[in-house]
């Protein structure tokens, strides 16, 4: 997959597939030794891409990144907490700012410290405006970043936020509950910033089974992303029926 664009082929993932399924794996949740199993398990479940990383990252990353790398042909994008969390070991970046929040380190700051490793990496960036929206609980995102999320009952919010990202140039909106979010994303907001961009929009955060990806899918979602409720049960079979449900 290094060799082909990884935004082209989400790209083809929404034309052929209507929408994606994305799987985040953190690595602070997954023993290196089960990431090869587990890599070949998201493949056969029909899962579009693997997530990589997370909001607070005590761990080398590197070896978990190899490990997947070399078990599976879905592309590697990595989801990163920071301009600490990175690896050569992947395909791609999810090169976020967060525009919800106004802490300078997480709109622009973190972005510059990164950048020189990307480049040496060869990842592929993807600029991604990152929407934290309330999940009901306070998430680690939340705390980690010192920003507070749009309130869920805030479309009108949340809308202008999305297309300022598309018109800063960014290619993709991420609307995120956070890990282990009490509620997922409103559906009624989905739509809202949906009808108000271009751009494949990603929602995450609090999806607790397939009906309820397949209704966000109803609503305007792109891409789905699971971490939080796979983790809990282990259970591939699960998986397969995410799958099922966001693309059909």
């Amino acid at each position: 997959m290094a060799t082909k664009c990884v935004l082209g082929y989400l790209r083809e993932v929404i034309e052929k597939q209507n929408a994606g399924y994305l799987v985040l794996i953190d690595p602070e949740k997954c023993e290196l030794n089960s990431c090869a199993k587990l890599a070949r398990e998201v493949e056969r479940s029909g899962v579009d891409a693997i997530l990589l990383g997370g909001s607070l990252l005590t761990i080398d990353l590197h070896p978990f990144a190899a490990a997947l790398k070399t078990e599976t042909e879905l592309p590697i994008i990595l989801f990163p907490g920071d301009s600490m969390h990175l690896t050569p070991h992947a395909d791609a970046i999810l090169y976020t700012s967060l525009i919800s929040g106004r802490n300078p380190n997480y709109l622009i700051g973190e972005q510059v410290k990164a950048a020189p490793k990307i480049q040496r990496y060869a990842l592929e960036p993807i600029p991604t405006g990152y929407i934290l929206i309330d999940g009901g609980n306070r998430t680690a995102v939340e705390f980690m970043s010192g920003t507070a999320p749009i309130p869920r009952e805030k479309p009108d919010i949340a809308g202008p936020h999305a297309l300022a990202a598309q018109y800063l140039g960014m290619q993709l909106v991420y609307l995120e509950a956070g890990s282990g979010a009490k509620y997922p994303v409103p559906n009624e907001m989905i739509t809202a910033v949906k009808s108000q961009i271009d751009i494949p929009l990603i929602v995450g955060g609090g999806i607790k089974d397939p009906e309820s990806a397949a209704d966000k899918v109803k609503a305007g979602a792109d891409f789905i992303v699971t971490g939080n409720i796979l983790e809990k049960c282990s259970s591939f079979d699960l998986m397969k029926q995410f799958a099922d449900a966001i693309h059909n």
